[in-house]
């Protein structure tokens, strides 16, 4: 039976014996981490691999004696305490990703959105001197043009057609009549042309990498845009491999400008999870962009998310709850995503007067109520945002602070509303930064919350984002959600109460809420350890810290998380992606994380080198059996039930574990496929 087949039936026998099996059929089993009362600890030869599988992305190779021999509680308070970890050599691997250092004005001006091409277009614009930057800004505007002519052209032949539709006969359906004798011999023109632009693209392959760059500046816009047509997967990483980073970025940039926003952001946040010795800074990092999600399709908000996780999340995530949530809301990211930065308070300057001015308040009489009416009869016809949005307001509310059980009314998200009127956004086509418009925000007092909020601009936003992070509904809500990342999907209200209390005491301070977490009973409970299913990104990190492998190109991981539903900041909705093991337990996906953990320890994978010798610490197992028990104690330190063990022991047999059919001589078994297959078991799937 085919491996493929073989793997299968066994992700689907699998399941059944663990609990994401039960939860599929839509029964939870108890666990003494959900209860009140705690009465059954773990195990102590547990414990590291328990914390390292909740406050990091799980071990590597040796990472677990060295957790024990330095202690638990000494391993966490470093770990609560980023800044004095030396990280530079994940800072070394990230150098090449010119783009995480730079604004957003930066990034836009450099790989320029459409937006920017079509002021270049227009003139309102300069094209870049620099050759670099003009080759990018030149290849970008031919393929707009192209597209444009494209699409012209097919209108053009689709009235045609309709002319022609009633003069068709039976036989001459297959001849296209839309077509001129001339469009014919352009087409074929084309044809050949692309026939030899492959060609040539592929020649490019051959010349050394400063040589190839160069040569693709002189060429013409449309002879890059070809080339890149040309040059696909596989083919297009070979395009750039042995490139400079600036020189790699703009041939990227080439093809699509937003793919090396994109891309580079994506794969460092992949290779932060999977090299960092700040582990818990990336577990933090990771929670509280899914709490505070922004959606990387969202317009500008493909450039504003690097600035995003970098400068507004990052720098808070161990740090107080209220300067996360205010830097949160003044984030253009934010702003941008959930329409704040068009919120007009319906009795605003701007609102009222227009873009004209014109005092605060209006006039009685009418002819001011007429003078109004012109206002706002002008605002409609320059079709310019003029309304209350609500979005920002209600989310802030349901998902960032209260929760939706949290006490607050409709009449509060308006009143939210009004007191965020004005935070806005300088050019965000443009990449611009926070602003404040006096004259869109809605004049007067407001009451959110049973507070009174007089009236003073900017300050009011502020005053209330204070109220909202001292919430004890706000506690709660942060705690529960802390609880379930790190505990379990049902954790007890007991822990929850202890954590909100924590944190109502020590001003939302985020170190003290993970102290007290990591010190409690239900953290420590048996019936916690490997209580919850890994999501996509904490199974591919997982995967390859476990394996040691060296990973010299993150895209291939990237498009393996794009493929089992879990897109780098891809969450379209501000829920974020789920912790809940419901949320990715099903058959199709338990297959997809084998057949990656196969591919991925077999050395199938671009740009990742493997080393599977590395997991067997000096060992050299001559059969397969021997094999699989030395790589179940290091990927799992020996934690594995029988049956599972079991259902391994059947997939020995298999040619590709053996290296060998019935009639080759005896080999080496393939460490690499059989380290895939203890991945893909449900000891390794759940943390």
């Amino acid at each position: 039976m085919p491996l493929t087949r073989k793997l299968l039936l066994f992700v689907l026998a699998l399941s059944l014996l663990t609990s994401a099996g039960w939860l599929m059929a839509g029964d939870k089993p108890k666990s003494a981490a959900t209860s009140s009362t705690v009465s059954v600890l773990m195990d102590e030869n547990k414990r590291v691999l328990h914390v390292l599988n909740r406050f990091a992305f799980g071990p590597r190779p040796g990472d677990v004696e060295k957790v024990r021999a330095m202690g638990l509680d000494q391993w966490f308070e470093q770990q609560l305490h980023p800044e004095k970890i030396d990280n530079s050599a994940m800072e070394a691997r990230l150098e090449p990703f010119r783009t995480l250092k730079m604004s957003t004005s930066e990034m836009v001006a450099n790989f320029p959105p459409p937006q920017v091409l079509k002021m270049v277009e227009n003139g309102r614009v300069s094209m870049p001197s620099d050759p670099a930057r003009r080759a990018i800004y030149e290849s970008r505007i031919a393929a707009y043009q192209q597209q444009q002519n494209n699409k012209q052209a097919k209108q053009d032949n689709a009235a045609k057609n309709d002319q022609n539709q009633d003069l068709m006969k039976p036989d001459d359906v297959a001849a296209d009549p839309s077509m001129t004798p001339e469009q014919r011999q352009k087409q074929q023109q084309q044809e050949e042309a692309a026939m030899y632009s492959d060609l040539g693209a592929l020649q490019l392959l051959e010349i050394p990498p400063d040589e190839r760059y160069q040569k693709i500046l002189k060429m013409s816009p449309e002879e890059r845009l070809s080339m890149g047509r040309s040059l696909r997967g596989e083919q297009g990483m070979k395009l750039v491999d042995g490139m400079k980073p600036e020189q790699r970025e703009t041939v990227q940039a080439i093809v699509q400008p937003q793919i090396v926003v994109g891309g580079e952001l994506a794969q460092a946040k992949l290779l932060r999870a999977i090299y960092s010795d700040r582990q818990l800074e990336e577990v933090m990092t990771d929670f509280w962009y899914n709490h505070f999600n922004v959606f990387i399709g969202k317009g500008p908000d493909r450039y504003m998310i690097t600035a995003y996780e970098r400068d507004v999340i990052r720098p808070h995530v161990l740090g107080k709850f209220k300067d996360l949530l205010a830097a949160t809301a003044k984030s253009p990211a934010m702003l941008f995503y959930l329409d704040n930065w068009q919120s007009v308070g319906p009795n605003s300057q701007l609102a009222i007067y227009g873009q004209g001015g014109g005092p605060r308040g209006g006039f009685n009489g009418p002819l001011a109520r007429q003078r109004q009416q012109r206002q706002r009869n002008k605002q409609q016809q320059q079709n310019r945002p003029s309304g209350l949005n609500e979005n920002y307001a209600r989310e802030i509310m349901e998902l960032h602070t209260l929760g939706v059980d949290g006490g607050y009314t409709q009449k509060d998200v308006t009143e939210l509303a009004k007191v965020l009127t004005g935070w806005s956004i300088d050019q965000p086509q443009r990449g611009g930064s926070f602003t404040y418009h006096d004259r869109a925000h809605e004049p007067g007092k407001k009451y959110v919350l049973g507070h009174e909020i007089k009236e003073h601009g900017e300050q009011e936003g502020m005053e209330m984002l204070d109220v909202l992070a001292h919430h004890p509904s706000t506690a709660r809500f942060i705690c529960k959600k802390l609880a379930m990342r790190f505990v379990s999907d049902n954790p007890s209200q007991a822990l929850v109460d202890r954590m909100a209390e924590t944190f109502l005491k020590k001003d939302g301070d985020i170190r003290e809420v993970l102290r007290t977490l990591f010190h409690s009973p239900e953290f420590w409970a048996a019936d916690a350890y490997r209580a919850k299913v890994k999501t996509p990104l904490e199974f591919v990190a997982s995967s390859a810290r476990a394996s040691g492998v060296e990973v010299q190109n993150a895209l291939p991981l990237v498009q393996a998380l794009n493929r089992m539903g879990m897109p780098l900041y891809g969450m379209q909705p501000p829920t974020g992606y789920s912790t809940k093991s419901d949320a990715w337990v099903n058959s199709s996906a338990l297959l997809s994380r084998m057949n990656f953990a196969l591919t991925l320890v077999s050395g199938r994978l671009p740009g990742i080198t493997t080393n599977p010798e590395l997991l067997l610490h000096g060992a050299t197992p001559q059969d397969s059996d021997s094999a699989l028990a030395v790589l179940e104690n290091e990927i799992l330190s020996g934690d594995i039930s029988a049956q599972t063990h079991a259902v391994l022991q059947k997939q020995l047999s298999d040619p590709q574990v053996l290296q060998r059919t019935l009639d080759d001589p005896k080999r080496v078994p393939n460490y690499g496929a059989i380290a895939g297959l203890i991945m893909g078991s449900p000891e390794f799937q759940r943390r």
